[in-house]
C-alpha cells in the first residue's frame, strides 16, 4: 500500500477536533481511525520532524534544536523507502531537504529535485513560513499525478506561521484548520481511489503565548487520522498513542521492515 503523510505544522489536537468536519466525518462515519498523539520533547519543528520519520527521541537521534542543520544519521521512512526499491516525494519546507536530501539547503539546486538517488527522490520544498497552504496542498497533489510515489510527505506551514505571530487563542488560527481540512476534503477522495492511505497528524501544537517548545497540553497533543483506502476503520479511539510511532506506523502500512532502532509498536 502507499502512504500520504499530512504533516501539518503546529496542528493542536483539540482544534483538529474542533474544526477539521471533513476528517471528523470520515471517523464519524468509521471510514477512518483517529487517535491523540503524545508528542516528544522539546515540541520543536526539526527535532519533530526527525522523530516522526526515525521514531527516536531527539537524544536518541540528536537533532535537538531547529538550529541543528545537516543531514539525519539513523535509519529512517524515506531511507528505508529508497533502499528497498520504493519511490519518495516530498512537498513540505526546506529543513527536511536538509535532513533527508543535502545540508545546507541551497536554494537554486534544492528547491525543485528530481533524482532517484536522494532519499526524498522528487522533492517540491518552500522557504517562508508563510507559503500558502493552498499552493502547498496542490504541489503535493500534483506529485501524485506525475509520479505515483509510494511514500509521500505533504508538510503545510499555515497553522505554525498564524500560531507563532497572532497564538493559537485567535480565529485566524483556528480557522486555517478548517481552511485545510477543506482543501483535503477535494483531494483525500482521489488519493483513496489511487490506493493511498492518508495520515494527518502534526509536529507539534501551539500556545496562547505563540510559541511551542514546551510541556504543556497545548503544544504536545496532536491529532492523527488514519485512512486507509478501503474506507473501513475504528472510528475515534480515543486512545493516546505516543510520537514514536509514527515511523513504524508508516513502514508497515508501507509493507517494509523497520529498523532495529525503531523500538515502539505500529499502530495499525
Amino acid at each position: 500500500m502507499k502512504v500520504v503523510l499530512v504533516l501539518s505544522d503546529a496542528l493542536r489536537d483539540d482544534i483538529a477536533a474542533e474544526r477539521m468536519g471533513f476528517l471528523e466525518h470520515l471517523i464519524e462515519t468509521g471510514r477512518g481511525t483517529r487517535y491523540r498523539v503524545r508528542g516528544e520533547l522539546p515540541t520543536l519543528s526539526r527535532p519533530m520532524y526527525e522523530t516522526v520519520h526515525t521514531g527516536l527521541s531527539v537524544t536518541q537521534h540528536g537533532i535537538i534544536s531547529n538550529q541543528m542543520v545537516r543531514r539525519s544519521t539513523v535509519p529512517n521512512v524515506f531511507a528505508i523507502a529508497v533502499q528497498h526499491g520504493r519511490t519518495t516525494a516530498a512537498a513540505a519546507h526546506y529543513w527536511f531537504s536538509e535532513l533527508y536530501n543535502r545540508a545546507p539547503f541551497d536554494p537554486v539546486d534544492d528547491r525543485e529535485v528530481d533524482d532517484p538517488s536522494l532519499l526524498i527522490q522528487h522533492g517540491r520544498f518552500y522557504m517562508e513560513d508563510s507559503y500558502p497552504d493552498q499552493d502547498l496542498f496542490l504541489t503535493g497533489a500534483s506529485l501524485i499525478r506525475k509520479y505515483s510515489p509510494d511514500y509521500l510527505l505533504i508538510h503545510p506551514m499555515g497553522m505554525d506561521f498564524l500560531g507563532d505571530t497572532l497564538g493559537s487563542d485567535t480565529p485566524e488560527y483556528r480557522n486555517q484548520a478548517i481552511v485545510q481540512d477543506v482543501i483535503l476534503a477535494n483531494l483525500i477522495p482521489e488519493w483513496l481511489q489511487r490506493g493511498y492511505a492518508v495520515l494527518v497528524t502534526g509536529d507539534h501544537g501551539m500556545s496562547a503565548d505563540h510559541s511551542h517548545g514546551g510541556t504543556t497540553p497545548d503544544v504536545r497533543m496532536i491529532p492523527l487520522y488514519i485512512l486507509p483506502p478501503a474506507g473501513c476503520g475504528k472510528g475515534n479511539t480515543h486512545e493516546t498513542v505516543s510520537q514514536l510511532q509514527l515511523a513504524p506506523t508508516i513502514l508497515t502500512i508501507l509493507g517494509l521492515p523497520l529498523a532495529e532502532t525503531m523500538q515502539a509498536t505500529p499502530v495499525v
